[in-house]
């Protein structure tokens, strides 16, 4: 059996072997509500992807800017998934300035011990009802 090496693959095929996505229907379910981008346009799932296509994926309020540098229609292991694609310079550094703004944002919060007990649970009510005046 002779198989010739692949020259397009549907978005959500793609997005799904190169491990943007935990599931093909996760996948296409992100393309339908328009968080992955070409050119600055949304694309259907099944828009065939090419090697040198660039992607624009907004996932878990992160944008990834990617260029597809190989094709896939299987799942494998992450350390091929990552040969799939390569991710822009200002694109990573980006993503990883605003992860660490959120970090530390959220170094001042400190989560309770505990639940809140039958009495401050009345307050915290109390203190909802306030507002919704």
């Amino acid at each position: 059996m002779n198989k010739e090496p692949l020259t397009e693959v549907r978005a959500d095929i793609w997005l799904w072997a190169a491990r943007f996505f935990k599931t093909r229907s996760l996948a296409k379910q992100m393309l339908v509500s328009g968080k992955v981008l070409i050119g600055g346009q949304a694309i259907k799932p099944s828009r065939m992807l090419r090697c040198g296509d660039i992607l624009q994926i907004n996932r878990a309020n992160e944008l990834y800017e990617i260029s597809v540098l190989g094709l896939s229609e299987q799942r494998g292991p992450a350390t091929v998934a990552q040969s799939l694609y390569s991710e822009s310079e200002t694109s990573r550094i980006k993503r990883e300035s605003e992860r660490e703004m959120k970090r530390l944002a959220n170094a001042g919060y400190k989560a309770p011990l505990t639940k809140p007990d039958k009495r401050a649970r009345r307050l915290i009510q109390a203190l909802g009802d306030i507002d919704a005046l």
